[in-house]
């Protein structure tokens, strides 16, 4: 079942974190190994601009609010997220993490798909330099984040 909404019950914030976590998830594996590389970044936001119309019927709407400010956000959180590896990854992660508190608000479909949504988007951000043709390699750094552990599991056992 399609909500019109299902982000009614939340606030601004916690809207806003639910969307800003894909720039964030883009700069934490797209940076995991100490450079933000252009093709992962260039590749994430393809990926987005994708998933607005390729992605479960539940999603699209989100998809559309994470396009709308997908440039602008990626870009203040590179300016003002920590230069530091380590650093950078932890001031992420923490803000992540607080959308464990934020999903339970959303209707079970809505948290099972924005959280598949959100592990497949940090694989294709990983999966989008070196290797072969500059794909398919995952550095160590990129693999330990790329399940994002942050966030907790949402599984629909209905």
């Amino acid at each position: 079942m399609i909500l019109e909404n299902p982000f009614e019950s939340l606030s601004t914030e916690e809207l806003d974190l639910l969307t800003d976590a894909i720039p964030l998830i883009t700069i934490l594996i797209g940076g995991a190994d100490g450079n933000i590389d252009h093709d992962e970044m260039e590749w994430a936001k393809k990926v987005t601009e994708i998933r607005k119309y390729n992605n479960p019927d539940l999603l699209h709407s989100f998809y559309e609010l994470v396009g709308e400010k997908y440039d602008n956000q990626i870009k203040q959180y590179i300016a003002n997220l920590p230069d530091d590896v380590d650093a950078r990854t932890k001031e992420i992660s923490d803000k992540m993490s607080m959308i464990n508190d934020i999903l339970p608000k959303l209707p079970i479909d809505y948290q099972e798909e924005l959280y598949k949504s959100y592990v497949s988007f940090a694989h294709h951000v990983a999966k989008a330099s070196g290797g072969v043709l500059r794909f398919f390699n995952v550095s160590s750094e990129e693999k330990a984040l790329m399940d994002l552990p942050m966030l907790t599991p949402i599984i629909n056992e209905a």
